[in-house]
């Protein structure tokens, strides 16, 4: 008779060691045969899949061979994130993460979360009660309606909560069995992927306004009749959704949005770390954006919170932010065709469509873009931006790469090495003053990995504003010497898991402060932070 508990042991990610298991395991559970017979470390295991990595031909096979690793062993898979996240990070998330999002269809082998269709409208409770774990802690959704600088990608969009999922554990260290990926499926109105036949939504255009909020809404409840208390992360929603969605539910459930809170604490971060190097406070800055979506306001409202922290009153803080998208600059003149979040941005003045012009007029200290327009950081831009300052900040923060406004190489060529250089994308290391440096990278793996690992730490019931300035704040705090020295924004993100854990403990205070927990404070923060924060293993 077919040993079936030990073919299921073996094809469980959670639980398998492959060749890890012990001679008394392989005799207990009936794996003699079912494995090689060398007794293999984790740390073996993980060395083959390094090399196996290597082998493949290109970034997104290499993203199908660590999905499959996912599949097969968790402990290998994340022990691989963790032993080279400037390496492997990349790979599983942006950027070779957009390019699996595209061929999602072409490339699916194996889910590893939920797919709600619309055509589950009514059945949301039941169909999350078809998931195996019992104690799901962070839900990542998207509606795959704006994935990346791409767009509409519809149900390949998972590829996104996967992704975030996988770096709340390796970067975080929340551990992988208390989270799910989620998809929503209300349709798309991508025509490409409509007509592809290996298309695995639904194959029809994006549903009403009244029906798509309905659906949503159902799948909120849903989550908490299921897993009652889960911190539900909003993730690549459009811009005329995820504002709305956010305001609706951060003060009924735990939940945020990436994009707009997780972008604008590293956006801050970074911020603070260029007045630093520059021996000025933030209120010494005037930044100007290039693109006014929900991820652009949401940045200028936390560096105008930040502002105010630092004792500048409201109206100067918010007088120091300009918004700059598609028509020009947000000007009162534009009122009644503006987002309600992107009002607070609208400035009296004559409207202006040249952003060189804007920039000549504001004179800002840094620009940030998150347009999505690549090349739109150009020379005339960049050589804008030396004329008012000498240290310019230059932040194209959209990606994926080929979506970024400017590349470091032009960043730091117009400027002559002064710019001080944030990306959202990841660009290869040069030389810059007689110096090798990799090039700061704002990604929100520096935020929302902590914010989990703050939520799961003290069982938080919200995630509220002070804790992603408290993230910014800390996220600063942690460069060395010799990274800010070299003009570096942000740290090495070989040193990811140390810095989480010092964000987490700064949020988690937050959290206390707020009396948001669910514990009781521990005595010791940071021990308690650490301990709880996953480690692959396979010791039971």
């Amino acid at each position: 008779m077919r040993n079936q508990p030990a073919f299921d042991l073996i094809r469980n990610p959670t639980i398998n060691k492959g060749t890890s298991f012990s001679e008394a395991e392989r005799d207990a559970h009936g794996l003699q045969g079912l494995v090689p017979p060398v007794c293999e470390t984790l740390d073996t295991q993980i060395g083959r899949a390094a090399l196996q990595c290597d082998a493949c031909g290109n970034d997104l096979a290499k993203y199908i061979f660590l999905a499959h690793l996912q599949d097969t062993s968790e402990a290998v898979f994340y022990g691989l994130m963790m032993s080279d996240p400037s390496k492997y990070m990349p790979l599983v998330y942006t950027p070779t993460v957009g390019d699996a999002c595209e061929e999602f269809g072409h490339i699916y082998r194996q889910s590893k979360g939920l797919f709600l269709p619309l055509t589950l409208k009514g059945r949301l409770e039941e169909t999350l009660r078809n998931w195996f774990a019992p104690d799901v802690r962070f839900i990542v959704v998207t509606d795959g309606s704006r994935i990346l600088g791409l767009g509409d990608l519809g149900i390949n969009g998972m590829g996104i909560p996967i992704g975030k999922l996988g770096l709340y554990s390796a970067a975080g260290g929340v551990p992988p069995q208390h989270t799910l990926p989620v998809v929503l499926d209300v349709g798309t109105e991508n025509e490409g992927l409509r007509n592809d036949p290996y298309y695995l939504g639904l194959k029809q255009k994006r549903v009403d306004n009244e029906t798509y909020y309905e659906f949503v809404d159902e799948f909120i409840q849903a989550t908490q009749a299921v897993y009652p208390g889960c911190c539900i992360q909003f993730e690549d929603f459009n811009i005329h959704h995820a504002e709305p969605l956010l305001e609706k539910y951060q003060d009924q459930i735990c939940t945020f949005n990436d994009d707009i809170q997780g972008t604008a604490a590293v956006a801050t971060a970074g911020i603070y770390t260029a007045s630093l190097a520059k021996s000025e406070s933030i209120t010494d800055q005037r930044i100007l954006f290039l693109g006014a979506g929900s991820a652009g306001c949401g940045i200028g409202h936390l560096v105008a919170s930040a502002m105010q922290s630092e004792g500048m009153d409201e109206a100067d803080a918010y007088s120091r932010i300009r918004m700059f998208d598609i028509d020009g600059l947000l000007t009162k003149s534009r009122v009644d065709q503006l987002e309600d979040f992107q009002k607070r941005f609208a400035v009296d003045q004559e409207p202006c469509s040249d952003f060189v012009e804007a920039i000549r007029e504001f004179k800002p200290t840094g620009i940030i873009g998150v347009s999505t327009a690549a090349g739109a950081f150009n020379k005339d831009v960049l050589a804008a931006m030396m004329e008012c300052n000498e240290r310019p900040l230059i932040f194209p923060y959209s990606n994926p790469t080929k979506r970024s406004e400017c590349t470091a190489e032009e960043a730091y060529a117009a400027t002559n090495g002064a710019a001080l250089f944030a990306s959202g994308s990841p660009f290869p290391e040069l030389e810059v003053n007689g110096r090798m440096i990799a090039p700061s990278q704002g990604n929100n793996v520096y935020i929302f990995p902590a914010i989990g690992l703050a939520v799961f730490a003290t069982q938080a019931s919200r995630v509220t504003e002070p804790m992603f300035l408290a993230a910014g704040k800390a996220l600063a705090e942690t460069l060395t010497d010799e990274e800010l020295g070299m003009g570096l924004l942000y740290p090495s993100r070989d040193r990811i898991r140390a810095v989480a854990e010092h964000i987490a403990t700064r949020v988690a205070a937050v959290i206390f402060d707020q009396d948001l927990a669910g514990i009781d404070r521990p005595a010791d923060l940071a021990a308690h932070i650490h301990d709880v924060a996953y480690v692959p293993s396979f010791d039971d």
